[in-house]
């Protein structure tokens, strides 16, 4: 028995009380699931491959950044629209639901880090998920994210209740963060700010939760607990997940105590942090796990090892160490090269599945 059994989810893109339900048992069961950002039809697949394989739900989703890359990088993105962005998010999530029925795994189809300059870009994916929702009964994605940590906490909650009051007839789930995670990702970058900045305070977890419960049950929080974005060696980074025991713990007393953990938890700025400070944070009620960094190189690996490998058959159309007239377009295929990193993005993605205790849960 597993969650497509015990909780009778579909297999592809799901919405609404699927998510719901999956989020639950996830925090029930005490495991997290992988956000995988992607750009391109072959890093959904190796995200994919790696779910199907290891027997475990997923999320797929884009950045703001990646979207436009998925529309393509000569396409207009003004700070006014976000056309690319726009079109891009939106053909990714056409094709994601095409494609994600044929792995048979549960996909949660997601936005990041949408900050406040990039509110365009959300307005457009929501005039979308309406239009699809009016003649589907569901948005086209199934969750969007709101980044505005940097904005003070009235202005962030107030800004995502109006959002939350818009998704709330579709179901659909809505993410936001409260306490800046450092570093630089896709533009945003937090590299300089004050370090008291990076870690949340329970009251205002409970400031978050009184305003969007009324509304909707749909909805996550990413705390911050020293998270960082990118990748730095061991030590610089002073990640605290005991703190999102204490929030649990101050918002269950709020509510009257019967639900020892009753905040979804969302991490962010994963890449490089231990397994203890995973498995710690997922115990504390963490549903969701940023690992983009990490995958980057993943992907990178494979195709820099095959092209290391294969240098003297790349140099030229025709003529390698077997003879000059040798043709090399076995070897420049870019089907061949792509899906070498297509495999180790994969197994970097397994690996993640591994370490938040999601394979093998379906």
């Amino acid at each position: 028995m597993g969650i497509l059994d015990e909780l009778n989810l579909p297999t592809g893109v799901i919405y609404g009380d699927d998510v719901l339900k999956l989020f639950t048992y996830a925090r029930e069961k005490k495991f997290a699931i992988p956000a995988c950002n992607v750009t391109s039809s072959s890093t959904v697949v190796a995200a994919l491959e790696a779910a199907r394989d290891q027997k475990a739900p997923i999320i797929l989703q884009t950045s703001q950044g990646g979207a436009a890359y998925f529309a393509g990088k000569g396409v207009k993105d003004s700070a006014e629209k976000r056309e690319a962005s726009v079109a891009g998010a939106i053909a990714a999530a056409h094709y994601i639901r095409s494609i994600a029925p044929v792995y048979g795994v549960p996909v949660v189809l997601h936005t990041d880090h949408c900050a406040k300059k990039l509110l365009p870009w959300l307005d457009g994916m929501l005039d979308e998920d309406e239009k699809f929702f009016k003649a589907n009964g569901i948005p086209l994605f199934s969750s969007h994210m709101i980044d505005l940590s940097e904005e003070s906490v009235e202005e962030n909650i107030e800004t995502c209740v109006k959002y939350l009051k818009r998704a709330a007839p579709m179901k659909q789930w809505l993410e936001m963060e409260i306490g800046i995670t450092g570093g630089e990702e896709d533009g945003v970058n937090n590299e300089n700010v004050d370090n008291a900045a990076l870690y949340t305070q329970p009251e205002d977890i409970w400031k978050i939760e009184q305003a969007f419960r009324p509304i909707s049950p749909y909805f996550s929080i990413a705390a911050g607990f020293g998270n960082v974005h990118g990748v730095y060696a061991p030590g610089n980074v002073k990640l605290h997940p005991e703190l999102l025991g204490k929030h649990q713990k101050y918002v269950s007393e709020q509510l009257g105590g019967k639900d020892p953990k009753p905040v979804f938890f969302v991490f962010h700025g994963g890449s490089g942090s231990t397994k203890e400070e995973y498995r710690e944070a997922i115990e504390n009620g963490v549903v969701k796990v940023n690992v983009d960094t990490d995958l980057q190189w993943g992907y990178l690996t494979g195709i820099r090892d095959y092209v290391t490998k294969n240098i003297d058959y790349l140099r030229t159309q025709v003529g390698n160490p077997e003879g000059p007239n040798k043709p090399n377009k076995k070897k420049y295929d870019p089907r061949v090269w792509i899906r070498e990193g297509e495999k180790t993005m994969k197994a970097r993605v397994e690996e993640s599945l591994k370490d938040f205790n999601a394979a093998g849960t379906l």
